[in-house]
């Protein structure tokens, strides 16, 4: 069976086909050929992976981050990071990645990161003499920050698929995210310095108040959503239903800019963002099943446990296996997936489980600005009106910056366990 459905679903790949109809009808396949099994399981299975309590947090967040990018918090995020760094060498580089910053703890969606940023960002860039490329390769790596820093779609995903604490993750994966987007505004600032990019007249502290308190109501989210949640007042799927009922009050009431036409918009992107990941959630269950049914993650496990039993040799191996998977695969298919062959093994390693699911999404976070899958950098070169392999060009050094934190925050888990630490100590 598992030769079919392996065989079945590199074809389907092969030939175009959308990855997770490559993963569903590739399964469908080998339980019909060789299970010899009734294809009503297929819509049961898939099903029954969508429904699920937890998993209704996704399209809320996701329609949370449309509500507050219509309703003018991305552009008032942007001011706010201009004020304060934008007059520097490649200013606007170092805007780019704090705005990636902000907006992750909204959108939670890489894609949508880019996508947002990017239609503000980099015409900007260009226009004041920023090479087109570089604009482009600065946006998609900020972009791939959004699915770290919380709210997280992939670690909603993570959390439920491994059955760990979505509120853990969501503090677990702070450090690692602001570790992230550290190191890009190092390399961006090198390579503007030596490029002569941006440097302008300092902003008066009275500007950067003024951007202060105009994007504070953004600023706020995280503290609400992560406030709400470890005070017990409400749950991480209910913290995304709040987080709508704010971006709507704050776009609407607050800001005025969010009118009936754009929240049409913005509730159509959502349902299809949302039917999408569905669907990925709905095929990647049902490739696990058959994978399951051949008992491939047991001798995944076996395998992995006869090669080394220290936990940083094995964390080792699994980086460079997810750096790869993330060059190929789809974020939230990869995460169903592999999540209930790999958590077993950290567990019996000793290794704690958040830290590894914070690890686990920064490889796929790589993975969005990796060739040939890299959905950031599709979106970021069509909003450039350039080519990818232009942007690859001059993506490199961002790249390298990202695996070198990938590699700082593997082996040191305390960059992502302290804020539970700090917590559990307080309580």
């Amino acid at each position: 069976m598992s030769s079919i459905l392996f065989f079945a679903t590199l074809l389907l790949m092969l030939i175009g086909a959308p990855i997770a109809v490559s993963l569903g009808l590739g399964a469908a396949s080998a339980l019909y050929l060789v299970g010899n099994m009734n294809l009503l399981i297929v819509p049961q299975r898939m099903f029954g992976a969508m429904d699920s309590f937890p998993l209704m947090a996704i399209p809320f967040f996701i329609l949370a981050g449309n509500l507050m990018a219509a309703g003018g918090i991305s552009r008032r995020l942007i001011d706010f990071a201009n004020t304060l760094v934008g007059r520097m060498h490649g200013g606007l580089t170092i805007v780019s990645i704090l705005a990636g910053i902000f907006f992750a703890a909204i959108s939670g969606s890489g894609a949508a990161s880019t996508a947002a940023l990017g239609t503000i960002l980099i015409p900007s860039m260009v226009k004041k003499g920023y090479n087109r490329e570089f604009s482009a390769s600065v946006q998609a790596c900020s972009g791939a920050i959004g699915i770290v820093i919380p709210p997280s779609v992939p670690l909603v995903l993570y959390g439920i698929s491994g059955n760990v604490s979505i509120g853990d993750l969501f503090l677990g994966g702070f450090g690692p995210g602001l570790l992230i987007g550290l190191a890009l505004i190092i390399v961006g600032y090198l390579i503007s310095r030596k490029e002569g990019y941006g440097k302008e007249k300092p902003a008066a502290l009275k500007e950067v108040i003024i951007a202060f308190k105009d994007s504070l109501w953004g600023l706020l989210m995280p503290v609400i959503i992560l406030g709400g949640i470890y005070g017990s007042i409400f749950t991480p799927t209910e913290a995304a239903v709040v987080a709508v009922v704010y971006g709507y009050l704050v776009g609407s009431l607050i800001y005025r800019e969010l009118t009936w036409k754009k929240l049409e918009e913005c509730l159509t992107s959502s349902v299809i963002t949302t039917a999408i990941i569905m669907f990925i959630i709905g095929c990647a269950a049902l490739f696990a099943l058959v994978l399951t049914r051949e008992q491939i993650p047991q001798d995944i496990a076996v395998w992995l446990l006869e090669i080394s039993r220290n936990p940083l040799v094995i964390l080792a191996i699994v980086n460079v296996f997810l750096l790869l998977v993330g060059m190929v695969m789809e974020t939230a298919a990869a995460i169903i997936i592999l999540t209930p062959i790999l958590v077993p093994i950290i567990i019996a390693l000793g290794i704690n489980p958040v830290h590894f699911g914070v690890l686990m999404i920064v490889n796929l976070g790589i993975g969005l600005v990796t060739p040939p899958v890299g959905i950031n950098l599709y979106v970021a070169a069509n909003i450039a009106g350039t080519r990818m392999d232009l942007i690859i060009k001059r993506l490199w050094p961002f790249l390298l910056a990202m695996i070198v934190v990938l590699i700082v925050i593997t082996y040191i888990p305390q960059i992502t366990l302290w804020p539970l630490e700090m917590i559990k100590s307080m309580q």
